[in-house]
């Protein structure tokens, strides 16, 4: 399956061997690199600053001898990769109207296609390049002769190919308060290549990241930089060899410093992700009218393709689980959650002069999230936490385990409990409206949901509370939800926290921030099965209605919900990187069964969705209709489910 058909470009760094003045040398390691590159289906390489002739070649940049084999190298590297149809990008100094330029040269397929000169040139502290070299500011020409022929060469040009745009920056362009990047990427620059050659010095690679990462995230852009590595000259600087790939905000891969080895970093840039954030973000393109200057040069490129299957493999790794977090940051990442739904819950007690608030507890996940939440409210308002009204409800289909875990929970974090079973109402309801009792369907599971909020609310209103609603943000999307039942509260303070990541913080709570007691319960809930316990259980107790089972995995919907509206993915696309995600987890046609499942819901209940109650927003996705999702709900979903009717 060909990267390209999604939206994916095969991008390198590049660091090679070096030594310093040796044109031949440099240009053969280049050379091997390249064809390294195009083994593994790179369709993009970028090489360090001044990579032909060396970064620290100092005086020596002024010698006729250098210069000259410098670009007899670029030439003869140029011949000899013409066999190879990725675009790469070589570092070396040229000679400009006698003027000396840092530049940087494409070229592919045994052509130049074009020629960036330097902008920034660094004179301070262990840097002196304009000793040597000129801005690009300083050049009156916008062609170079190399090898007696003209190239194109500016500073803002585009190196455009079906429909990717490549911008170029070198080194120290990127440190300045206004890089060049930002300017080529509101002239539609998809992608920045860096050639650069940063020493080392104590944190200076933790700040180089930050730069990069951040300039993707402002960009909205993949970025590609390679820095001098091994061979460089150490008579003052050492050269560690940093490459990296970032995407949005994100590093996709780095190299290892120091390193005496060559190193080749392969990623891949998701263009078309790029693309819908900047048609999301509408004010990408205002800056434009700012720019004194007109669309730059633009140059067409081919964009290689590869008929070898493996060298069409992503190599970036592609999460399973996008909304939860891992590693060092699970704690901060937690915390922040928290505080941000304990703050959004704490200024509407406040505002509404609030005396209590009602919780209905089914022992369930998200009903203890909503707890959890509302116990930490009280804590920072310095309410006693007694004043929370926490109701477990019975009904035809509550379980020993879960009716427990809810009267438990309620108990141990000091919570007033109160119990009211539904059953009376319902049998009572059920023969008001002429329902058979012994008939399970639709009008039997919604009358208990209903009847659970009617108590909820009503108990509100005699307490002068808030009902705290419970639903989270993967049952809204899908719709599992009873309209005007458990969709319905004052206050929905789980409303964008999918699914996969209310296990995470319930967890965290009970490894963090309660007593043995309350731990226990917790992990106990964790460990039920996901249910709404509208259904009798079994003869054995145990859960008969598991909402995996009816509706598919949560870990799949939480994965496709995250693609579509995160970055309006196509459903072919979302199949193709669920395969990566979950290979060896869930068969091909599993994922598409749950796929369809996914987009037929998600419209079909769109109506739920357009009348939520307030609630705040935790991540980058959301559903409220007042904000981040605003769809008509009559909309057709036929396109969608078309297309993923076409899958294999």
């Amino acid at each position: 399956m060909m990267c390209m058909k999604y939206g994916f470009v095969k991008v390198a760094a590049a660091v090679p061997h070096v030594q310093v003045a040796d044109c031949s040398y440099n240009s053969l390691q280049i050379e091997k690199l390249m064809r390294r590159a195009a083994d593994n289906g790179v369709q993009i390489v970028v090489f360090p600053e001044l990579s032909v002739t060396a970064y620290t070649c100092l005086d020596l940049f002024t010698q006729e001898v250098l210069l000259r084999n410098a670009e007899e190298a670029l030439l003869q590297l140029v011949e000899n990769t013409a066999d190879l149809p990725l675009l790469a990008f070589v570092g070396l100094p040229l000679r400009v109207d006698n003027k000396l330029i840092n530049a940087a040269v494409a070229i592919q397929e045994g052509k130049i296609i074009g020629v960036v000169p330097k902008t920034y040139l660094p004179n301070y502290r262990e840097f002196q390049e304009k000793r040597w070299f000129t801005s690009s500011r300083d050049l009156q020409d916008d062609f170079i002769v190399i090898g007696g022929n003209p190239y194109p060469m500016q500073q803002q040009m585009l190196f455009v190919a079906a429909g990717v745009s490549v911008g170029v920056e070198i080194c120290e362009d990127l440190w300045m308060p206004v890089p060049p990047s930002s300017e080529l990427a509101m002239l539609g620059a998809d992608i920045i290549v860096n050639l650069s050659a940063s020493n080392e010095t104590i944190s200076k690679q933790a700040y180089r990241k930050q730069l990069i990462a951040q300039q993707s995230a402002r960009c909205l852009c993949g970025y590609v930089y390679a820095s001098s590595g091994f061979g460089e000259s150490t008579t003052d600087l050492v050269f560690s060899g940093s490459a990296l790939i970032a995407e949005n905000g994100v590093i996709l891969a780095e190299s290892k410093r120091f390193s005496m080895d060559e190193q080749l970093v392969i990623s891949e840039i998701d263009v078309e992700y790029l693309r819908h954030d900047r048609l999301v973000s509408t004010c990408f393109t205002e800056g434009c009218r700012q720019l004194n200057t007109d669309r730059g040069f633009q140059l067409d490129f081919q964009l290689a393709e590869y008929l070898r299957e493996e060298a069409n493999q992503l190599t970036r790794i592609v999460n399973p689980h996008p909304f939860t977090p891992s590693g060092k940051v699970l704690r901060e990442r937690c915390e922040e959650i928290f505080q941000m739904q304990v703050s959004g819950l704490a200024k509407r007690i406040v505002h509404t002069h609030a005396q209590t608030v009602v919780v209905g507890i089914s022992g369930g996940l998200d009903s203890t999230l909503a707890l959890l939440v509302t116990v930490m409210t009280f804590d920072l308002l310095r309410i006693p936490r007694n004043r929370i009204i926490g109701i477990t409800m019975p009904g035809f289909g509550t379980t020993g385990r879960t009716y427990r875990n809810a009267v438990n929970l309620i108990h141990s974090l000091g919570v007033t409990f109160r119990e009211i079973s539904i059953k009376e109402a319902c049998l009572q309801h059920f023969k008001d409206i002429h329902q058979d009792a012994r008939v399970h369907d639709v009008t039997y599971e919604n009358s208990q949901a209903r009847e659970r909020t009617q108590v909820l609310m009503d108990v509100a209103n005699k307490e002068n509370g808030l009902v705290i609603g419970t639903g989270d943000l993967s049952e809204l999307a899908l719709g599992w939800a009873t309209y005007n039942g458990d969709h319905m509260s004052m206050y929905g303070v789980n409303a964008s926290i999918p699914k996969t990541l209310v296990r995470y913080l319930v967890e965290w709570v009970a490894e963090n921030r309660v007593d043995e007691e309350s731990r226990a319960t917790l992990l106990d809930i964790i460990d039920t099965p996901i249910s709404p316990e509208l259904i009798p259980a079994d003869e054995q107790g145990n859960i008969q209605q598991k909402t995996e089972d009816l509706v598919g995995p949560y870990e799949l919907h939480d994965f496709f919900l995250y693609h579509f509206l995160r970055f309006g993915a196509t459903p072919a696309k979302i199949y193709y990187l669920a395969q990566l995600a979950f290979d060896g987890i869930y068969e091909k046609a599993v994922i598409r069964k749950w796929l369809r499942t996914f987009f037929y819901r998600f419209f079909q209940q769109q109506f739920k969705r357009s009348c939520l109650p307030d609630g705040p927003k935790v991540g980058s996705v959301s559903l409220s209709p007042r904000g981040d999702w605003r769809m008509p709900s009559d909309a057709m979903a036929n396109l969608w489910l078309n297309e993923i009717d076409k899958l294999e």
